[in-house]
């Protein structure tokens, strides 16, 4: 049934406010980034600040396009709007402008239009329709395998574009499959893969594998000393044992990551028969173990091999093995000086001297914290973050009063994205992360981000507004 509505009274204001007031200090701050006091109008075109106006009206207007479209059609074309965009996304690839090594843009005399941006809407409305069958089961392995290439598709494609920013924005929307009942055991194993990554290249592998077999062995016995005994006493004589036969076959035919292998098998073995009814229990343990084992050994090869020079420079910069603050490091430790010269209170508007001199490198698109920092300091810097994170709980709040599935699991699209994008951003700037180069949403220079941010949100308030309007 179909209920006439008036926009004006359903529509969620307040977070249209938050919208309004993050775009307003995202130009108000890129006017201080990039300040040139021969062109002192803060809507003077040829500056940045003058475009990133013609960029807010522009959104503005799309945003009231959106508005009164009605929201059945939004739900209606999600695979044709999700199709189309990945076709243009793909043409970049032949037709793109390539830019600081990167072909993800297409260019019109000064306009650029980056199309892996708006894939993110894109994206966020198939998984919404297909997600919202009446039949659909997350944990179905059809449905897992659809899921995946309708986001792996257009992540390939921009790995292809060398785009691998706003490629790992894709992974985001695991946030979405986990709201819909996807078990939290992938978050977990994500979570772990990170951090056996990491850890690998800092710790050497034996150590690594004795904390996991110590860490799985307490897992599973679950505080019986008796069995953690043995188990750990079968592990270290038969470690020993085949550890001294390798060493009197010179190396030749063991080497120690096998024979600790075998002792922990063997153990894990004895343990398990020994406790027979806890079979799967132990399997699964197993499992995760010799996972985790076997991920240790490929980290080198995906380090070296998968990921390129600058990737690596970044991550070994991050992780503390190399510190070159003229080189790979220039950026994040100009970021962090900008940021922690700006105090308490800051230096005040248009005074922040790392900012004026130009200091930090893409300070109007990546680094743009840096100038909220160094100009407003720690005052100015916990109030952007505390309006950030209002903006993300009022999202999770419609979503979750939304009376259709298609608008819920869009709207936890939403806010993935957005998030994804703010702690990415903050933490590259304050060296938590490393540098993947993704803009700080509504609030970085430029319009395909703008753009792209804006039909997000507006799709989702567009779909709230008509959450009464169509009812069962």
């Amino acid at each position: 049934m179909q209920r006439n509505t008036n926009i004006l009274k359903t529509i969620d204001w307040l977070t249209i406010s938050l919208y309004l007031v993050i775009v307003i200090l995202g130009w108000i701050n890129l006017f201080a980034t990039v300040y040139n006091e021969e062109h002192s109008s803060i809507i003077d075109f040829t500056q940045q600040y003058g475009k990133q106006f013609i960029w807010i009206l522009t959104s503005l207007i799309i945003a009231l396009i959106i508005l009164f479209t009605d929201s059945k059609y939004l739900q209606l074309f999600s695979y044709p709007i999700y199709i189309i965009f990945l076709i243009i996304t793909f043409l970049v690839l032949i037709f793109g402008k390539e830019i600081n090594g990167q072909k993800a843009w297409f260019e019109l005399g000064w306009l650029r239009i980056q199309p892996s941006e708006f894939m993110k809407f894109a994206i966020a409305l198939a998984l919404a329709k297909f997600m919202s069958k009446h039949y659909f089961k997350i944990h179905n392995l059809n449905n897992l395998l659809i899921i995946s290439l309708l986001t792996l598709l257009p992540m390939f494609i921009v790995f292809l574009q060398k785009d691998t920013g706003t490629a790992i924005v894709f992974a985001s929307f695991v946030f979405v499959l986990y709201r819909e009942g996807l078990t939290p055991f992938v978050l977990f194993f994500a979570l772990i893969s990170i951090v056996l990554f990491i850890t690998s290249l800092l710790v050497p592998q034996s150590i690594i594998i004795y904390t996991l077999i110590f860490v799985c062995l307490i897992l599973f016995l679950n505080g019986n000393l008796q069995f953690f005994i043995i188990g750990l006493g079968l592990t270290i004589i038969t470690y020993t044992a085949l550890y001294g036969i390798n060493h009197l076959l010179n190396n030749h035919i063991l080497n120690q990551y096998f024979s600790l292998f075998v002792a922990t098998s063997l153990a894990l073995i004895t343990i398990i028969l020994g406790r027979i009814k806890k079979i799967k229990y132990a399997i699964t343990i197993a499992f995760f173990l010799i996972l985790s084992i076997v991920f240790t050994f490929t980290v080198d090869y995906i380090f070296n091999n998968v990921l390129e020079p600058h990737q690596q420079s970044r991550i070994n910069e991050l992780i503390g093995k190399s510190n070159d603050l003229k080189g790979v490091g220039y950026n994040v430790n100009q970021s962090k000086i900008a940021i922690g010269s700006g105090g308490f209170l800051g230096k005040g508007f248009l005074q922040g001297t790392q900012t004026k001199y130009n200091f930090v490198p893409e300070q109007s698109t990546d680094f743009i914290f840096c100038t909220v920092g160094e100009e407003h300091g720690f005052v100015g810097s916990s109030l952007l973050l505390i309006l950030y994170a209002s903006f993300l709980i009022r999202i999770i709040f419609i979503a979750e009063r939304q009376r259709q599935t298609f608008s819920r699991i869009y709207g936890y699209g939403v806010f993935s994205v957005i998030f994804f994008h703010f702690v990415i951003n903050i933490g590259m700037t304050i060296s938590l992360v490393p540098v993947i180069g993704i803009p700080l949403p509504f609030f970085s220079y430029g319009g395909s981000s703008l753009w792209a941010f804006t039909i997000l949100l507006f799709i989702f308030v567009k779909l709230d507004a008509d959450r009464f309007k169509y009812l069962a």
